[in-house]
């Protein structure tokens, strides 16, 4: 089984640096760009099964954009929306204390959101049964940043240090195998 990830295209917030999470907006121009080249490769790739995206608009729209191109159908998992950053959402990426709380794990972004050990719990059981139900399969998963982050640790082991300076650029690709 292959898993590709992907984070969706670009939006205002992304551009402008600005804690995006459960706010959802749609891709501004350049995202729109970046999905289609996305789809153009995913169509190079040829050996996609299956979307599974976030429910959100930024991945919605990007996912659509690789289904349309190759005939793909899109199955939409809930436990893929990005992380609730509670206070933090539409603040600046440098707002004082986000980075920290970023990497406490235990400790629930802004006050009002999810803490790193619900996002990982949420996105690990959405793995967990996608690897159940589409053994065999090339799966391309079309998440969010925070997400990608979590994926990561789920096939590769990251100390807390790499685990806060990892990042995805938007449509960027990384393939896992498992076996």
């Amino acid at each position: 089984m292959i898993i590709y990830s992907t984070r969706h295209g670009q939006t205002s917030y992304n551009k402008q640096e600005i804690i995006m999470g459960t706010t959802d907006i749609d891709l501004d121009s350049t995202g729109e760009q970046q999905a289609e080249a996305l789809a153009e490769r995913i169509a190079e790739l040829g050996t996609i099964d299956i979307i599974i995206a976030s429910p959100m608009k930024r991945a919605q729209k990007t996912a659509r954009a690789v289904a349309e191109r190759c005939g793909l159908e899109i199955v939409t998992e809930e436990r893929f929306r990005e992380w609730d950053y509670g206070s933090y959402e539409g603040k600046s990426r440098f707002t004082e204390g986000f980075a920290e709380n970023k990497v406490n794990f235990g400790v629930r972004m802004g006050k009002s959101g999810e803490s790193l050990l619900q996002l990982t719990h949420r996105v690990y059981s959405a793995l967990d049964d996608i690897i159940a139900d589409y053994s065999g399969k090339t799966v391309l998963l079309v998440t969010h940043g925070g997400v990608c982050r979590v994926i990561e640790t789920y096939f590769n082991d990251m100390t807390n240090e790499q685990f806060s300076n990892w990042f995805m650029d938007n449509c960027g690709l990384i393939e896992y195998s498992i076996n």
